[in-house]
This record gives C-alpha cells, structure tokens and sequence, in this order.
C-alpha cells in the first residue's frame, strides 16, 4: 500500500502510551532490555521478553528497543559524541533518511525518543518506503542550518526507499554545496566515511563503528526553537 501521509506527526494512541505516567515503567523495562543486550541475548528475543514482563503496547517496545543499548556501547558512543563546533574543518557524512525523518517526525508533533546513549530517534516505520511530507522542507533547512559549519558535506540516501530520488534533488536544491549520493547501501559508505568525518546518524550499528559523531537532528531541531516532544528513557 503507498504512503499517503502527509505529516509525520503523532500516532493517535501516543498520548496515552507516552504520558508521563507512563515513564517510569518504560525507563524500567529500557534498563531491563540494555542488561539484556550486554549479556548477549538477542535483540528481538529480549525485546519480547521485557515487552511481555511490562506487558507494553507495540509502539512502547518500539521506543524500548531504540532507546536501548548496553551499557559498554553506551559509554563508548556518549565517549565519541561531539558538539557543533567539533564540525569546524570538518567533513560531516549524513545519514539522509535517518536524520531527515527525525526531523520531519519532531517539527510535526510526534514523539521522539532520546536512547541511553543520547541520540535522538524517531518512532516512523520507513521501511522501503518515504513520501515527502508537509515538513521535509523545513526539516530539510533546519539540517542544512544545523550543517553550516563544516567543511564539506556528505549525505547518503538509500536507493532501494521510494522516492530517494526526490529527496535527492530536494537536498541539492536546498544545499548546493552539499554532496548528495544515492547507494544501495548508505551504511557501508557511512563506515567507510567516518576514518576522516564526524558521522550524523543514530543508527545503532554505525555508531559502534565510526569515529566522532553528531545528533544533528537535536542540533536542528534545537535552532529553530520549535517546541518538540522528547521522551528520555
């Protein structure tokens, strides 16, 4: 079925699944899971097992398991995180889709989840597929804003999402400075990239691998003073 949305915004349940009320048990059960994964279990299989003990809804494991990390890896990539001015004489290579949909998702009112290692994630489900929403334009300057100090910049989009092509162009009209490449696979460019970059994602399984790293997504969103509904677990 296509994506016909046009905003990112909240799902009609998050009010009640991300009250405050709600925190602490998913803080909890965000502890839980982290332990887990520092002992080796597997993602999906701890997941449903903290889901279960907390009997939480779908969109609350979802926040879980992108807000967890063990606890080796959390302190490894809270060690390598840099700030704005780190970007000075500096390549950045951005995660297109991943800091683009972050962005889209905060300025349209949905939640957004600060994990233990202080990267900010969004809780859309883009799998394969994107549509340009009532916010790409301004999630798109505010990341280009948020970019301005760097020495030159990389952003990679991933070939196989729907309408890669289209973000594309919307980058490079927006940044003509900017290198704007679209791969089949952004994640090995990003791991390639990131011996000379500072990296913008929050990918998980880049961040273990790369250098310095950026939430630039927080950093943009922060610029432009908009109100944002972050949820810290």
């Amino acid at each position: 079925m296509p994506d016909r949305r046009r905003h990112r915004g909240p799902h009609p349940a998050d009010p009640a699944l991300f009250a405050a009320s709600a925190l602490p048990v998913l803080r909890q059960a965000t502890d839980d899971l982290s332990w887990l994964l520092g002992r080796g279990y597997a993602v999906a299989a701890a997941t449903a097992l903290v889901g279960d003990r907390f009997q939480l809804r779908t969109r609350q494991r979802l926040a879980v398991r992108r807000a967890a990390c063990a606890e080796a890896r959390r302190r490894a990539r809270r060690a390598r995180r840099v700030g704005a001015a780190a970007l000075a004489n500096r390549a950045l290579a951005i995660d297109g889709f991943n800091c683009v949909v972050t962005v889209e998702a905060a300025l349209a009112g949905a939640v957004v989840v600060a994990g233990r290692d202080g990267a900010l994630r969004d809780l859309s489900a883009v799998h394969g597929s994107y549509r340009i929403v009532t916010e790409t334009a301004a999630a798109i300057a505010a990341l280009v804003a948020a970019a301005a100090g760097a020495q030159r910049v990389i952003c990679w989009l991933d070939r196989p999402v729907s309408n890669s092509g289209r973000l594309a162009a919307r980058l490079r009209a927006a940044a003509p400075g900017w290198q704007v490449e679209v791969v089949d696979a952004p994640d090995r460019a990003l791991a390639a990239a990131a011996a000379d970059a500072v990296v913008a994602t929050s990918d998980g399984a880049v961040l273990d691998r790369c250098g310095a790293w950026i939430d630039l997504p927080a950093a943009a969103l922060a610029a432009t003073g908009a109100p944002v509904w972050r949820v810290a677990l």
